[in-house]
């Protein structure tokens, strides 16, 4: 007869009843989430939504899914896990609002190399949190302790989104031609992009993440939640302002993610001085000695999205994000295509 211990999950380094109290956990912050349209309860196999209740004449559902990058790592480092969740929703949701779709569902996957409970109820906070301003509900997701895949105190997080907008009113850059304006909305940072630069720029600098900064902490700086547009541009499409085409700027920055819309034979002139960069920008350019032409290629440089509009649209939509308190500036305008996608004016 063998001496040796009968081995349990738990053994291995899964934790089940970690598992089941983290869904304990988060039952209240998934509740707060609630919208019309949501089927049952946390708990199933899959998640359930009724696309009936919806108020949308020729429904066309739009789907998005995305992580937030290495940004886990200076979580780690400061220890604050409480907003990496609103990343997470607003890299998703910032991509779909582009086509003028509102945001119905979100679902989110979780996996670390060993559960921790506590940790894993901050993340999913700053996801219900992100939901709630972002008008969907988190109707389900994934918790998955994986040893041996990712060291005892790591953990990735990755989302998907599902919006709708009406068939009609899809913004596709089909309108856009040269002559019309650009204008950018701020971002609150870095947002989740550029995250491995930015380590490398902290380590080559020796950098204290815990240096006041700019009225805070380089640390806090950095970690800032990415802004979430969705409820803004919805607002602003209500108001019967059209936008001919929305940029999320992502990675790739403002010089690789505004082509991405725009129609052949177009291109897109920016005045990089006509915009308050926040100051974050200026010390990464300078404790990095990164390239000007490298910061755009990497950053948002302080524009989160960018929005093409005509001549009778252009003041309207200034006047609505200045009544909103969100800074958004003319930045520059589409032009004929010429060899370039992006022309960049200083």
């Amino acid at each position: 007869m063998s001496d040796k211990k009968p081995l349990t999950y738990k053994d291995a380094g899964v934790d089940i009843d970690a598992g089941n109290q983290l869904v304990e956990n988060i039952k209240p912050l998934v509740k707060a989430t609630h919208r019309s349209g949501v089927m049952g309860s946390l708990g199933g196999f899959g998640g359930l939504f009724d696309l009936s209740q919806v108020d949308c004449e020729n429904p066309v559902l739009v789907s998005g899914t995305d992580g937030v990058g290495t940004k886990l790592k200076l979580a780690h480092l400061l220890n604050d896990h409480s907003t990496i969740g609103i990343d997470l929703v607003a890299m998703c949701v910032n991509d779909i609002i582009v086509l003028g779709a509102e945001p119905l569902f979100f679902l989110d996957y979780y996996a670390c190399g060993a559960l921790n409970t506590n940790q894993a109820t901050e993340v999913i906070s700053g996801i219900a949190n992100g939901c709630q301003e972002s008008g969907c509900a988190l109707i389900g997701g994934e918790t998955a302790e994986m040893p041996g895949m990712y060291e005892q105190d790591d953990y990735d997080l990755a989302g998907f989104v599902v919006g709708v907008v009406d068939k009609n009113k899809i913004i596709d850059g089909s309108r856009i031609t040269s002559g019309q304006h650009l204008i950018g909305l701020a971002s609150s940072g870095p947002h989740s992009n550029g995250y491995s630069l930015i380590r490398k720029i902290l380590e080559q600098a020796g950098a204290d993440v815990n240096q006041p900064f700019d009225g805070s902490t380089l640390g806090k700086k950095l970690l800032a939640p990415t802004t979430l547009y969705a409820k803004p541009i919805l607002n602003l499409l209500s108001q019967g302002i059209q936008l001919n085409g929305i940029a999320h700027i992502t990675g790739g920055g403002i010089m690789e993610n505004i082509s991405r819309v725009i129609p052949e034979g177009v291109a897109i002139e920016v005045n990089t001085n006509s915009w308050q960069r926040p100051a974050v920008f200026d010390w990464l350019q300078d404790a990095g000695q990164v390239e000007p032409v490298e910061m755009l290629r990497t950053f948002n440089c302080g524009i989160g999205l960018c929005l093409i509009v005509d001549d009778a649209n252009l003041n309207p939509t200034l006047d609505f994000f200045a009544e909103h308190a969100l800074q958004a500036w003319q930045i520059g305008q589409t032009i004929k295509h010429q060899g370039q996608d992006v022309v960049i004016k200083q």
